[in-house]
């Protein structure tokens, strides 16, 4: 949670919280973990706790009262995992296709940058 607030600033022109940056991260390992994540911040899976994960969801608020989840928020994280390499794997057969760490960098930060700014232009053009 903490990393999450940290890393903040940093998402939040895309319209993103604490909570989908720590599932953004953790999905380096692969795309479906972001699920995962997002299941065990919103504490799914106690016997007694009867909400869905969606309904969490709808339900959750940011600071001003406003929806956290909206269509564009949903947009600009499709646009971003469109675009952002796939997961952590990618990076060690680029390394080892190309027999050292630069190309493997170089897409890494590529593919981030672009991942960023096509979403933060979707979430700040719809929003």
């Amino acid at each position: 949670g903490q990393f999450g607030k940290f890393i903040e600033p940093a998402i939040r022109p895309l319209g993103y919280d604490w909570k989908i940056g720590i599932a953004l991260l953790s999905s380096l390992a692969a795309r479906e973990v972001f699920v995962g994540t997002m299941s065990t911040i919103y504490s799914i899976g106690n016997e007694e706790d009867t909400k869905t994960l969606r309904e969490k969801m709808l339900q959750a608020k940011d600071a001003n009262g406003k929806p956290i989840y909206t269509i564009p928020v949903a947009v600009s994280l499709m646009v971003f995992y469109a675009f952002s390499l796939q997961c952590i794997s990618t990076i060690a057969v680029t390394k080892r296709e190309t027999g050292g760490w630069k190309w493997a960098i170089i897409q890494f930060i590529f593919m981030t940058t672009v991942a960023y700014l096509s979403s933060f232009a979707i979430y700040q053009l719809w929003s």
